[in-house]
């Protein structure tokens, strides 16, 4: 099997929203949902960037971001 293009970008945004937030990536990358597409894996459920005014992260963002990983 190999990664979409669109699986990779998926990668890149949970990567990004790791080192921007100085969080652990694996549990964004435990919470992919993969399909198996002709192009290649595909994730139905791909991490969104935070951008923000400097405000510090609550323990309700981790969990907003953990659940809309999972959903």
């Amino acid at each position: 099997m190999q990664l979409s293009n669109q699986a990779l970008g998926a990668i890149m945004m949970a990567l990004q929203e790791s080192l921007l937030n100085q969080l652990d990536i694996v549990p964004i990358l435990k919470g992919f949902e993969l399909k198996d597409t002709e192009e290649g894996l595909f994730v139905t459920n791909p991490p969104t960037v935070r951008f923000t005014d400097n405000s510090e992260i609550t323990n309700d963002d981790l969990i907003n971001l953990a659940t809309s990983n999972n959903s």
